[in-house]
């Protein structure tokens, strides 16, 4: 897991606004003549950055630039990832298409239809705004093909979200606000947001989110769910669930060890071990033993009062869930660092 550096942290810029930023360089070329060393865009907030410009190529009716993901100090899989827009004429007004790397959408239910290519609504109108700038400035149609690739893209984006979403191919071209803010949530809450719109989309019923990679393989061939069912929940399981308050699905299972579970259980959302604690006085009260009292971890009390704990808090679990999110069938299970299942409650 990658440690959030100490000290003030470096902003970085999402793929759209280097998007934005390669297809202002290559209309400058296009319809200019000659290629910036660097270009400024306007993001949707109005801050106003610079970008270097690193890759340049022309023909006759066509130019492309690239520009270097700069992610800032946020352990972004993208980070100096090379973002390259093409530009041609086309039949009428700004077309999108994907080019190596970029991936394109195959499942219902994200912001981006089916088999279209996989650049989100924003970055999409930040370079609808662009070429309506350059083409005011040159005198020219705003008539214009835009490819966006990503060298490498196909196999960055296997460490992504993308493949369980139904985006094959290549990244996903991001970003509402053009700036990637270290170490945010927001962006696995968006994932895990767009991971049930993909579900419901797509007619299933029952989805699991889990803490971590051993309860979530656990999880889905305990069920045989299929990948899209599987939401990358981690840590945020209020972001889950308060999502799913919103847009339910017929049943959800929560996956996960002793520790978080037990968390969840108490009625923490936020299950990350720096934001959230286990109780062990109320352990102790829960299963009338007062030496899980003095445990230091969730795993002692296990290692403790063995299986019965498991069972107490999965049962404690799912009555917090259903009490708090109705409409919703749970159940939950509880998985030991081996992918046995020590603990399920529900149907």
């Amino acid at each position: 897991m990658t440690r959030k550096p100490t000290g003030e942290l470096r902003r970085g810029w999402t793929t759209g606004a280097c998007a934005t930023a390669a297809t202002k360089a290559a209309l400058i070329r296009l319809w200019g003549g000659q290629f910036p060393e660097s270009v400024q865009i306007t993001l949707p907030k109005g801050e106003t950055p610079a970008f270097a410009v690193e890759h340049m190529d022309a023909g006759a009716d066509w130019a492309e630039a690239g520009i270097i993901k700069d992610a800032g100090d946020d352990p972004d899989v993208t980070h100096g990832a090379l973002i390259i827009a093409r530009v041609t004429p086309s039949d009428g007004g700004v077309r999108f298409f994907a080019g190596e790397g970029v991936g394109t959408v195959t499942k219902a239910g994200l912001p981006i239809g089916v088999g279209e290519p996989a650049i989100n609504p924003v970055p999409r109108a930040m370079m609808d705004e662009i070429v309506a700038e350059m083409a005011g400035h040159y005198g020219q149609s705003p008539d214009i093909a835009i490819t966006i690739s990503i060298p490498n893209g196909a196999e960055i984006a296997q460490r992504t979200w993308n493949p369980r979403l139904g985006i094959t191919g290549g990244l996903s071209v991001l970003g509402t606000t053009g700036i990637v803010r270290p170490f945010s949530c927001a962006a696995w809450i968006a994932s895990i947001h767009r991971g049930v719109d993909v579900a419901r989309a797509n007619g299933t019923t029952h989805v699991a989110g889990c803490t971590g990679n051993m309860s979530e393989k656990t999880v889905q061939a305990l069920y045989g769910l299929p990948d899209h069912a599987m939401l990358d929940m981690g840590d945020f399981a209020g972001g889950m669930l308060k999502y799913l308050a919103r847009h339910p699905v017929e049943r959800v299972t929560i996956g996960g060890g002793i520790g978080k579970i037990t968390k969840l259980a108490q009625g923490a959302v936020d299950l990350h071990s720096g934001r959230s604690t286990v109780d062990f006085a109320a352990l102790a009260a829960l299963m009338d033993d007062p030496r899980l009292a003095q445990a230091n971890t969730a795993l002692e009390a296990y290692e403790i009062a063995g299986p019965p704990l498991a069972q107490a808090v999965a049962d404690l679990a799912l009555s917090r869930l259903q009490t708090e999110y109705v409409g919703m069938m749970f159940d939950v299970v509880i998985i030991d660092r081996a992918g046995q299942i020590i603990g399920r409650a529900g149907p």
